[in-house]
């Protein structure tokens, strides 16, 4: 979930090419809703979002008991260790910085879809 939409384009046409369900918000509140409604195994959010920055929807997530066992990764611009710790207190598994290689991206998930099945 990522309010650039040319990465969402991006991200989401490699990730259907390799045959994953995907779903896209635009901003932390309809991320926050989908997630809730859908239940997702993994959840890509950006940290800059509208309405509802990726920190406050990555903790909203993990106190959601229906969504806290979502593996959660941050993609975002802000490479600092300070955003990282924030994140990774935030409930984050993981934080990867933009920019980030399309194959890395369908690894990852495959990995983590490999540790549910």
């Amino acid at each position: 979930m990522d309010d650039d939409p040319y990465i969402q384009r991006s991200l989401s046409f490699v990730l259907r090419k390799e045959r994953f369900d995907v779903e896209v918000a635009s901003n932390g509140e309809e991320a926050l809703n989908k997630v809730r409604e859908l239940k997702p195994k993994i959840i890509m959010l950006d940290l800059m979002m509208p309405k509802l920055n990726g920190f406050a929807t990555c903790r909203a997530i993990k106190s959601d008991s229906g969504a806290k066992g979502s593996y959660i990764i941050i993609l975002t611009a802000k490479g600092q260790e300070v955003d990282k710790e924030t994140g990774m207190r935030a409930g984050a598994n993981e934080f990867m910085t933009k920019p980030f290689s399309p194959r890395e991206i369908v690894a990852k998930v495959r990995s983590i879809l490999d540790t549910f099945a």
